[in-house]
């Protein structure tokens, strides 16, 4: 082999080689687009996704809120002071307003007895 085998070996090589490096580009090429376009579906459904929320946030009624606590009950009448009736009974009697049998009555009837 000679000159022009060497050199014809040379180019059978050098072009399988490069048909070899031009199909693993393509192939590679290949699946960066699909990852690609697998990305962008990706994205276009997280879109849409978010896109129905905001729509269905929009029209959703407002949430409920906790209805605030009743109003506490009144405390019951508060009873007059037993002291100050007494003391009032006592000056009606002083001044001769009551009898002692009615000032016995009330105050019978306001120390419940």
């Amino acid at each position: 082999m000679g000159l022009i085998g060497g050199m014809a070996r040379t180019a059978v090589v050098a072009g399988t080689a490069t048909a070899v490096s031009n199909r693993v580009s393509r192939r590679q090429a290949g699946r960066w687009a699909e990852q690609d376009q697998q990305q962008a579906y990706e994205q276009q459904q997280q879109y849409e996704q978010q896109q129905q929320y905001a729509q269905q946030a929009q029209y959703a009624p407002p949430p409920q809120q906790y209805a605030p606590p009743p109003p506490p009950e009144p405390a019951p009448a508060a009873e007059p002071d037993t002291v100050a009736q007494l003391q009032q009974l006592a000056g009606l009697k002083a001044q001769g307003i009551l009898s002692d049998e009615e000032f016995a009555a009330a105050k019978a009837k306001v120390l419940g007895s």
